[in-house]
């Protein structure tokens, strides 16, 4: 059973903007709160943004603070990442996940497949 599904991956120029979408079953979706994580080739999986439940509480890391906005529609079960100003070294894997917290903060333990980002200078 697929609980994560991200989509909006792709090629990009630097300087441009994307958003990642995630798509994600009632049950993991809901309660919960959701992260987006990244990995590039040869390097550790990266925390990249986080929301709570509620969406009241969010995390950037530093690299993307100002560039990168993580949303949520709980309406919908969906999770986004815009990302704009996209750099050469925002190129990864992206990950959606989802931990069986309200808070963002901790463990997550439930991952999408992830999806493609390259970004050509």
């Amino acid at each position: 059973q697929v609980q994560l599904v991200e989509s909006g991956g792709g090629l990009v120029q630097a300087g441009g903007s994307l958003r990642l979408s995630c798509a994600a079953s009632a049950r993991t979706f809901r309660g919960n709160a959701m992260g987006w994580f990244r990995q590039a080739p040869g390097k550790e999986r990266e925390f990249v943004a986080a929301i709570s439940w509620s969406g009241g509480s969010t995390f950037h890391t530093d690299s993307v603070k100002g560039r990168f906005t993580i949303s949520r529609d709980n309406a919908k079960n969906t999770l986004y990442l815009q990302r704009n100003s996209l750099k050469r070294g925002d190129a990864a894997v992206y990950y959606c996940a989802a931990r069986d917290a309200s808070s963002w903060s901790g463990l997550y333990d439930v991952w999408g497949q992830g999806t493609q980002v390259t970004v050509s200078s």
